[in-house]
């Protein structure tokens, strides 16, 4: 068994977090296999609430031995089960604003210049829920794109907080500032403004450099200001996710008005 054989069209999600969050989700689900217990020894529990959601919604489930999952599996860690999804569907920027609109307020979004790596990808997905952040943008090349490791690390946020994909990242930002208000907030070491003093209300974007490189100069000319984190220790650098969370949950700190 592979995946190969299996539609092109999709993708799959491993593991249970992941997967339950893809059925609670309402996710389009084509097909789930799971780890089929050694003789005489009763299904994980963990195992079998999924099982029992996926009959519920009459899912096509396969039960097979922990060697098929292992060659199945692209992250190495399946935990017992893999589902076979429609591919996740990219968003509009405009249902991104739409989903603010609808709840009466600015809408707060992260915006990623040619993140590459699939675990800050994955962990700026789970800030964002967490922090009520309204969706993610990204440029369709040079990116990272949604894929079966991002939603496994992701666990589950993927299916909660919308992705837009976009040709031109800058035209993006430019749209959105003359056209719909917001202000492009960049992070970056030599940015002039400290976290902790930049005023983040309002309609914003807040704009995540790659890994390596930071923000790319076409982006950085689009920013209306640029936030540091101050650095007292011997690393000069935190990792993308991790500043990105710090900036913000001080952002939504600001906006919530909280001392």
């Amino acid at each position: 068994m592979n995946k190969g054989s299996e539609d092109f069209n999709s993708s799959y999600i491993e593991g249970r977090n992941s997967v339950n969050e893809a059925l609670n989700a309402g996710h389009e689900i084509n097909k789930i296999w799971i780890l089929k217990p050694a003789d005489g020894r009763r299904l994980d529990p963990d195992l079998a609430k999924i099982l029992a959601a996926a009959k519920e919604r009459h899912l096509v489930v396969v039960r097979v031995q922990r060697s098929a999952l292992d060659k199945m599996s692209t992250t190495g860690n399946h935990q017992g089960v893999i589902a076979q999804v429609s591919s996740h569907e990219y968003a509009d920027v405009e249902d991104i604003l739409a989903r603010a609109e609808e709840e009466g307020r600015a809408p707060l979004i992260i915006a990623m210049d040619e993140i590459k790596d699939s675990f800050n990808f994955a962990s700026l997905l789970r800030i964002s829920d967490a922090a009520g952040v309204d969706g993610i943008i990204i440029p369709k090349h040079r990116s990272i794109a949604l894929n079966s490791i991002v939603s496994k690390l992701s666990a589950g946020a993927v299916e909660y907080v919308p992705v837009a994909r976009v040709t031109n990242l800058a035209q993006t930002l430019r749209d959105l500032k003359e056209n719909h208000g917001f202000w492009v907030c960049g992070t970056d070491m030599e940015g002039s403004v400290p976290y902790d003093k930049a005023d983040y209300k309002g309609p914003l974007v807040i704009v995540v450099g790659s890994e390596g490189e930071g923000m790319r100069k076409s982006i950085r000319s689009e920013c209306d200001f640029c936030v540091h984190i101050p650095m007292n220790g011997h690393v000069n650098s935190l990792n993308a996710a991790v500043a990105t969370g710090i900036i913000v949950y001080e952002a939504v700190k600001c906006r919530r008005g909280d001392d």
